[in-house]
């Protein structure tokens, strides 16, 4: 790994920590609060790609391991690993792999504006919300003892504001893309 590696997936944790600073909404019916740091999740996958934007939500996870709050409210150590919003958390993880696999397969340099656009849509929507939610609606369901249809309904309050974030992640991805691309050239 190059130094400007480890630059990046520092940056990227960065911007997944300052997206915390955005107040959480809270609904009443499920325990999850609605956060902007799925967005830099999105972003860490869709920019850096598969390896690196994991390994940004990786080190994110491990500030909180260590009792940092850089979660959302102010948040953070190890009682946050308890809660039932863990799922969403450790998912941020195969999340931001999965959303870089399919930006690195599906947004190549070369591709129309439009086409690359989707790319990173379709990236920020099937890793960071589809494997997202597959992690922590399944902790929710079982971890926290929701059940699965309590946890799968209730979370899907959350979907208009992901795929929000996962067009702004689409569009910041192209931007990027243009501008100055760091997604990992496939061979």
């Amino acid at each position: 790994m190059q130094t400007r590696d480890l630059v990046l997936i520092s940056l990227f944790a960065a911007i997944i920590v300052a997206l915390g600073l955005v107040p959480p909404i809270t609904l009443g019916f499920i325990p999850v609060p609605i956060t902007a740091q799925s967005l830099g999740v999105m972003l860490a996958g869709v920019v850096l790609g598969a390896k690196r934007g994991a390994l940004a939500a990786v080190l994110v996870i491990l500030l909180v391991a260590i009792g940092l709050p850089v979660l959302s409210g102010g948040r953070g150590g190890l009682a946050v690993f308890a809660g039932p919003t863990v799922g969403f958390l450790i998912g941020w993880v195969p999340a931001a792999f999965a959303t870089g696999l399919i930006a690195e397969r599906f947004a190549r340099p070369g591709l129309s504006a439009v086409k690359q656009t989707l790319g990173f849509f379709a990236a920020a929507t099937l890793g960071g919300v589809v494997v997202l939610y597959v992690f922590g609606i399944g902790y929710l369901a079982f971890g926290a003892g929701l059940g699965l249809q309590k946890a799968f309904l209730g979370s899907m309050a959350f979907i208009p504001g992901d795929l929000l974030k996962a067009a702004i992640a689409g569009l910041a991805g192209r931007a990027v893309m243009v501008g100055y691309p760091l997604l990992p050239q496939r061979a």
